[in-house]
C-alpha cells in the first residue's frame, strides 16, 4: 500500500485548544482528528485506526486516565500522550506508569509537541509488536506455556531455565535476538515473576529517541534546563525506580551516553539535566539489542566495560527458523487470539497450510508468522485456515527453507519464465505486488458488504488511502462487492 499520513486523534474539552494543536500537526503533515471529550474519543478509536491519541487528563464523561486504558487494551502500541495542567502533573506520572508514552504541560511550547509527536510515532514504527501474548492472558491450548512464553523446543527449554534462575534476582540482563523474536516478552516475563512485578515496569526504545534528548529523557530535566524546559520532568530511571527498566536497542545509545549509563549502573545515582541534586534509584535493568555487539566494541562504538556490565545474565533468543516445532503451538494461540479480537470463529488451520508455514524463513520472526496468521484468519471463509488463505509468497514456498523440521509438500521449481534481466524481475514484482492488493482490498470489502470505511479499517488504512488505492487498481466499489 502506499504510505499514509499518520492519523492523531486529539482529546480535549477545550475548543480552542483542538484547534491550536489540529492546525499545528496538520501543517507538520499528520491527519488530525479531535473529540470533545473522552466519551466521543472512544467512539472515534472503535470507528478508525489511529495512530497516536493526544487526551487532556481532566475531562467531563470519561477522562484522560480512563480512555489511556481503553487506548491501550484495543491497541498496546499505539503511544497516548497526556495533556496536563501543571497541577496534576503527579497524575500525569502515574499515568506514565500505567503506560503513557509522555505528558505534555500546559500551556506547551509548540517545539515540544513536535518532538514528542515525532518521538511517540517513530517509537510505534520502532517498538517490537508484542509477538506473543501477554503474560498475563490465557493459555492458548497446546504447547508449553511458561513465563508467559509459547513453545517447548530445545531452545525454548533453555530459556524457562534461565528465567527459572534469574527472574526474581536484581541482575541485570542482556537480550539478543534477530527482530520478532520476542525480546520485550522475555523482559517482561523477568519483570513479572519477580518481587517487583507490583511495580513499574517501563520501556524506552533507545533507537527512537533522536541523541540531544537522549539524557533529558533517561535522566529527566529541571526547569529552565534549556528551551522549553517549562517545568521539571522526571526520567525514565525516575518513573521505574522500585521496578523495571527495559533499554530495548541498547546498541543505539550515542557514545558520550555510554559513560553516564554506566555510572548509573554502577552507582545506582545521577542527576537531572541542569540539576544539582543526586537522586538515587533502585531499578532493575534490562537491556536489548539485534546487533553483534562485540563487533561494536571492536568497531569502537560501544564502551567495552558497559558492554560487561549489562551482559551479567546473556539470554540469546532463537530465531523462529530454528525452533520450527514451535510453530504448531505459535499458530494455535494466534488463531486464539485473533478469534476473540476479530470476533471469528475459526477453528484452525488445515495441514497443508500448516506445513507450508513451517516451512517458510520467516526472516521477520515470530512478528511476522503472527501478522500472516492475523491476515488469513480475516479473509478465511471457511471453518479453518486454508492454503489458499495464506500470503502467496508462502502458498508458493518461494521463500521456503530446505531441511524445515515439518514433513513438506514437494514442489518442483519451475524456472522457464523466470526473468532474465532486473527490469524484468522489477515488473514480476510489481505485478504480484497488484494482484495481491486487489485481492485484500476485494476481500475487505466483500467481508464488509462493500463499506469502504470498515475495509479501510480492517486493511489498517485511512478511508482516503484505500479510495486512492482502489482507484489506482481501476477498482470500483460496486466491482469489488
Amino acid at each position: 500500500m502506499l504510505p499514509e499520513k499518520k492519523q492523531i486523534l486529539v482529546v480535549d474539552d477545550e475548543a480552542n485548544l483542538r484547534r491550536v494543536l489540529s492546525a499545528q500537526l496538520g501543517r507538520d503533515g499528520y491527519e488530525v482528528h479531535t473529540a470533545e471529550d473522552g466519551e466521543e474519543g472512544l467512539a472515534f478509536l472503535k470507528e478508525h485506526h489511529i495512530d497516536l491519541v493526544i487526551t487532556d487528563l481532566r475531562m467531563p464523561k470519561v477522562d484522560g486516565m480512563d480512555l489511556l486504558r481503553a487506548a491501550l487494551r484495543d491497541d498496546p502500541s499505539r503511544p497516548v500522550v497526556l495533556l496536563t495542567a501543571h497541577g496534576t502533573v503527579d497524575n500525569a506520572v502515574e499515568a506514565l506508569k500505567t503506560g503513557a508514552f509522555d505528558y505534555i504541560t500546559k500551556p506547551f511550547d509548540q517545539n515540544e509537541v513536535r518532538v514528542v509527536v515525532k518521538k511517540a510515532l517513530r517509537t510505534r514504527d520502532l517498538a517490537s509488536a508484542d509477538a506473543t501474548r501477554d503474560v498475563s492472558a490465557a493459555p492458548p491450548r497446546g504447547g508449553s506455556d511458561r513465563f508467559g512464553i509459547i513453545g517447548e523446543s530445545p531452545p525454548i527449554q533453555e530459556l524457562y531455565a534461565i528465567l527459572e534462575r534469574v527472574a526474581d534476582t536484581p541482575t541485570t540482563v542482556l537480550i539478543s535476538g534477530e527482530s520478532g523474536t520476542g525480546k520485550e516478552l522475555v523482559a517482561r516475563a523477568l519483570h513479572e515473576n519477580s518481587s517487583r512485578r507490583d511495580r513499574p515496569f517501563i520501556k524506552v526504545n533507545c533507537a527512537a529517541i533522536p541523541k540531544d534528548l537522549m539524557e533529558s529523557e533517561l535522566f529527566g530535566y529541571e526547569r529552565g534546563a534549556f528551551t522549553g524546559a517549562v517545568a521539571s520532568k522526571p526520567g525514565r530511571f525516575e518513573l521505574a525506580s522500585g521496578g523495571t527498566l527495559f533499554l530495548d536497542e541498547i546498541g543505539e545509545i550515542p557514545n558520550e551516553m555510554q559513560v553516564k549509563l554506566l555510572r548509573v549502573l554502577q552507582e545506582s545515582e545521577f542527576e537531572r539535566v541542569g540539576g544539582i541534586k543526586t537522586i538515587h534509584v533502585d531499578v532493575r535493568l534490562v537491556a536489548a539489542t539485534n546487533r553483534d555487539l562485540k563487533r561494536e566494541i571492536a568497531a569502537g562504538t560501544f564502551r567495552e566495560d558497559l558492554f560487561y556490565r549489562l551482559n551479567v545474565v546473556p539470554i540469546a533468543l532463537p530465531a523462529l527458523r530454528d525452533r520450527r516445532s514451535d510453530i504448531p503451538h505459535l499458530c494455535a494461540h494466534f488463531v486464539a487470539k485473533f478469534n476473540a479480537r476479530l470476533k471469528k470463529s475459526i477453528e484452525g488451520i488445515e495441514p497443508e497450510a500448516l506445513e507450508r508455514l513451517a516451512s517458510h524463513a520467516w526472516p521477520g520472526n515470530i512478528r511476522e508468522l503472527e501478522n500472516v496468521v492475523e491476515r488469513a484468519l480475516l479473509f478465511a471463509d471457511g471453518a479453518r485456515i486454508r492454503l489458499d488463505d495464506l500470503p502467496e509468497e508462502i502458498r508458493s514456498g518461494a521463500a521456503s527453507t530446505p531441511g524445515a523440521s515439518l514433513p513438506l509438500v514437494a514442489a518442483a521449481a519451475d524456472t522457464s519464465a523466470a526473468p532474465s534481466t532486473p527490469d524484468g524481475l522489477k515488473e514480476q514484482v510489481k505485478a504480484a505486488m497488484s494482484k495481491l492488493e486487489r485481492d485484500l482490498i476485494e476481500r475487505a470489502l466483500k467481508q464488509t458488504h462493500g463499506n469502504v470505511t470498515h475495509a479501510a479499517r480492517l486493511l489498517k488504512i485511512s478511508r482516503k488511502g484505500l479510495q486512492l488505492k482502489m482507484k489506482e487498481l481501476n477498482l470500483r466499489e460496486r466491482d469489488a462487492e
